[in-house]
């Protein structure tokens, strides 16, 4: 089952969706592209939330 961002953009159909699959394992894919899905290890997502969150990609990029 996939799960709608809290972070979507309300009204549109711009949104990440996730899913949690077997052993650990998460899907990703953005709404407007449902079939182009992304597999990872839960606790690398978490991982890459956790500094998104702490604002490690705030700013200009190099």
């Amino acid at each position: 089952m996939w799960q709608k961002s809290s972070f979507s953009e309300g009204g549109t159909e711009a949104c990440v969706e996730i899913s949690a699959g077997p052993a650990g394992t998460s899907y990703l894919r953005e709404s407007d592209a449902p079939t182009e899905i992304i597999a990872t290890d839960s606790a690398v997502l978490l991982s890459l939330m956790r500094v998104v969150r702490e604002g490690r990609f705030d700013g200009p990029m190099p």
